[in-house]
């Protein structure tokens, strides 16, 4: 039929409530994204994607708009759930590396689509953008570094 309500009732047949990993969810979308969802933790990933290990402070420096407590909050969940790894070295002072495992670089193909996804919509608004900063003005603008001279 073509009201829509056979495809209902499949979604419904396969989207009961499952657990895994400690994690409820109905589909595996939910659970893909109790995991690597969030504001930080996909960007964590990508920082890691070189195959490289990282020290916290390295990653602090390339996420500055995340605080200290998000970031090790983030670091421990993506650790919990097996998409790093954490290596502490026993020296004074502590030394502790954070690296993918093989499951956290599985997810890196995902993570490389959406950042191309993330420049086709930068290059689509960047004119919009623009031209909303101005606001209604009808001054001329000026741009930075340059005179305001006619």
């Amino acid at each position: 039929m073509g009201d829509g309500t056979a495809g209902r009732a499949g979604q419904a047949a396969c989207c009961s409530l499952r657990t895994c990993a400690g994690k409820q969810y109905f589909c595996s979308v939910e659970l893909a994204l109790q995991v690597i969802g969030g504001k930080w933790k996909p960007i964590v990933l990508w920082h890691l994607r070189s195959g490289g290990r990282l020290r916290f402070g390295e990653l602090k420096r390339q996420m500055p708009n995340v605080t200290q407590k998000m970031l090790t909050q983030q670091l421990r969940e993506l650790e919990s759930d097996g998409l790093i790894l954490r290596q502490v070295y026993p020296q004074v002072p502590p030394k502790v590396e954070y690296s993918l495992t093989d499951l956290g670089a599985s997810v890196l193909p995902v993570l490389g689509q959406l950042s191309s996804w993330g420049s086709l919509f930068e290059a689509e608004h960047q004119g919009k953008d623009a031209s909303l900063a101005g606001g209604p003005s009808d001054q001329p603008r000026v741009q930075p570094g340059g005179d305001d001279k006619g």
